[in-house]
């Protein structure tokens, strides 16, 4: 399975590498550093621990020739929620200046308005230089019987909803946001083959699924003739449930994941102290839905123990945010890291992890401040029992 690769726009295929610099600047440590057609090599390599650095890369998406930036850009709690519309569109834009090409949202996103935004956002915009991902699931609309599932009824007019919403005539990847245990897989999978046939999505992924429904639902679509090509879990340095059995399933089927919060909702950022009041305006003190998905990692030893990455991220060159992005890219099952925005500034600081790669070295040193923390029980990878409709 290919699972890393340079894209036809990277700097090394089209040499054009000045335009895909940071803002920021590519390093910040001791001694001279040399730069070799967009990758840092390490002055010191028998004293120091290295993160070698190279501008926006792409990866294949599993086993297929679809390749996606490494960073992609999602707007599940933002876009129509957290953020006025124009800071939304101005996020976009920013994101798009900032090489990013991949763009994910799903239908239940603000009850359809995430969709709508990323539209609106991305219209003008040449479509074959994008990769639009959408999913379906959530309950929609007035939030019916029929409006929640994957049932043959829900598929075929969320499809449908999802392009006029997004202003365009196919999404590159149409997934499954969870699994769905009230109709069969068999049903499921023939209407996300007929919707491929339709041309209406080009490629098949699928959302927090355990390695046996991965297994399942890509022995269908092989059946079908369509491509199951990604899982969309959780993933992070403090969230590492896909690695025992998720992960292997995948490489083993050819599937990529497509990882949401490698930034643990922002505890990685290490904005959060213990012992401290929460910084005003966080995504901690949001009663819009931040709150209550950040409260799980509120913990004093999980951010005594994040306090401790910082003097690594120093070590590295590196932000905050850049070293929780690169420590997800380092699994080379996962093509890309999923990351939000609620201020346009926040988007460069993030891509500047794109073709950051972290030697041993500090791996280790990140295990050692964190690894003991986090979650890595395979059986919480799971979808709801019964839909909310």
């Amino acid at each position: 399975m290919r699972a890393s690769g340079k894209g036809a726009h990277s700097p090394e295929a089209t040499g054009d590498f000045e335009r895909f610099q940071r803002p920021r600047g590519f390093w910040r440590t001791q001694g001279q550093v040399r730069r070799t057609q967009g990758q840092v090599e390490n002055p010191f390599p028998d004293t120091m621990p290295w993160a070698s650095v190279k501008a926006m890369e792409f990866r294949y998406l599993g086993n297929s020739g679809f390749k996606i930036s490494e960073i992609t850009f999602g707007n599940w709690l933002t876009h129509a929620s957290q953020v006025e519309n124009d800071v939304a569109t101005q996020c976009v834009r920013a994101a798009l200046d900032s090489g990013i090409t991949t763009f994910d949202t799903a239908d239940v996103y603000a009850n359809t308005g995430a969709e709508s935004v990323l539209g609106e956002a991305l219209k003008g915009e040449r479509r074959e230089s994008l990769e639009i991902f959408t999913k379906v699931f959530g309950p929609t609309g007035p939030k019916g019987h029929n409006d929640v599932g994957l049932s043959r009824k829900h598929i075929m007019e969320s499809i449908n909803g999802s392009l006029r919403r997004l202003q365009t005539d196919y999404v590159d990847l149409y997934q499954a946001h969870r699994y769905d245990f009230e109709t069969p897989l068999e049903e499921t999978m023939q209407a996300f083959a007929d919707i491929v046939r339709q041309g209406k999505a080009l490629y098949i992924g699928v959302s927090e699924w355990t390695a046996e429904q991965l297994r399942a639902g890509h022995a269908l679509a092989q059946e079908l003739g369509i491509h199951l090509i990604s899982n969309q879990p959780q993933y992070s340095m403090l969230w590492r449930v896909i690695e025992a059995e998720v992960v292997p399933a995948s490489e083993e089927l050819g599937i990529s994941q497509i990882v949401w919060s490698p930034m643990a909702q922002g505890v990685l950022s290490g904005k959060y102290v213990p012992g401290q009041a929460v910084p005003e305006g966080s995504r901690a003190t949001d009663d819009k839905g931040g709150a209550r998905m950040i409260k799980r990692w509120m913990r004093d030893d999980i951010l005594e123990g994040v306090q401790q990455l910082k003097p690594i991220a120093q070590e590295a060159g590196l932000s905050m945010p850049q070293l929780a992005v690169a420590w997800v890219l380092q699994n080379k099952n996962v093509a890309s890291a999923i990351i939000g925005a609620s201020r346009p500034e926040q988007i460069a600081d993030s891509v500047a992890a794109s073709g950051v790669v972290l030697d041993s070295v500090l791996m280790d040193k990140i295990d050692g401040a964190i690894g003991h923390l986090a979650e890595r029980d395979p059986a919480q990878t799971k979808s709801p029992e019964t839909r909310e409709a």
